[in-house]
Formats: C-alpha cells, sequence, structure tokens
C-alpha cells in the first residue's frame, strides 16, 4: 500500500527557516551532472541522469532517466579545464555540429566554446536542468 504526506510549508526541525513545498517542487533542479568531458567521457556526478553520449568534439548529450512535461525546460551550464588553458568557457544548450540539435523530453545537449569560438573537449562540464517533470 502506498503512502501519502500532505503538506504546505516545511520547516528544519528546530521550526524554522520554513519554505513551501511548491518552492521545492517547481524551484528545485529536476537534473543535474557533473562530468570528465576529455577522453572516454565519464559522469562524476548526477542526478535523474541515465547515460551520456559524446556526440564530437566539445559536444555532449545526456539521456534523462525520468521524461520532462515538455521539451521547455531550462538547461544551465558551464564548463572549464585545468590543463591550463585561460579565458572563457561558454556552453550552449544544443549541438550545433550534430544532427541532434534540439532538446527533447528525454535528453538536452550541450556544445562547448572557447572565447575563440572554437569547440573543445574540456575536462569539467556541468549542467542543471529547471522544469517539470511528466
Amino acid at each position: 500500500m502506498a503512502s501519502e504526506l500532505r503538506v504546505n510549508t516545511l520547516k528544519d526541525a528546530a521550526g524554522n527557516n520554513s519554505i513551501a513545498t511548491s518552492v521545492v517542487a517547481n524551484g528545485s533542479a529536476k537534473a543535474w551532472i557533473s562530468l570528465n568531458g576529455t577522453g572516454t567521457i565519464a559522469t562524476r556526478g548526477s542526478f535523474n541522469v541515465a547515460s551520456i553520449a559524446d556526440e564530437g568534439v566539445g559536444a555532449y548529450q545526456t539521456n534523462l532517466t525520468s521524461a520532462t512535461a515538455d521539451a521547455n525546460y531550462a538547461v544551465t551550464g558551464s564548463a572549464g579545464d585545468s590543463g591550463g588553458a585561460s579565458g572563457c568557457w561558454h556552453t550552449t544548450g544544443f549541438n550545433a555540429n550534430s544532427y541532434n540539435t534540439s532538446n527533447t523530453t528525454t535528453s538536452f545537449h550541450q556544445q562547448i566554446y572557447y572565447t575563440t569560438s572554437q569547440v573543445a573537449d574540456v575536462g569539467f562540464v556541468y549542467a542543471s536542468l529547471n522544469g517539470d517533470l511528466a
């Protein structure tokens, strides 16, 4: 038999720091990933991620365990490298050099650019997805 807990507000053990459950449900990341983007790509840590795929230089696909309600979610990403390259790394929410250029309810894409607008594999790739789960 399944059980259900219905509450409007959550508080810490001392009865302080209250937050509405709607903030938790609507404002929490529905998926996140930290991956090594060089060599054989590998996940360092994740939530709601089933698998990852290398789509070419600086391009990654993240496949979700639980689908989103639609493809109208936000992906925030960052990237960096400890290999001595200085400058600014940029991430986009799509893979411009792939046939898979749009996000779906079960996967999203990232492409990593260096300040010179060149795509690059980097050691540290991060992403967070905010939206509604199906």
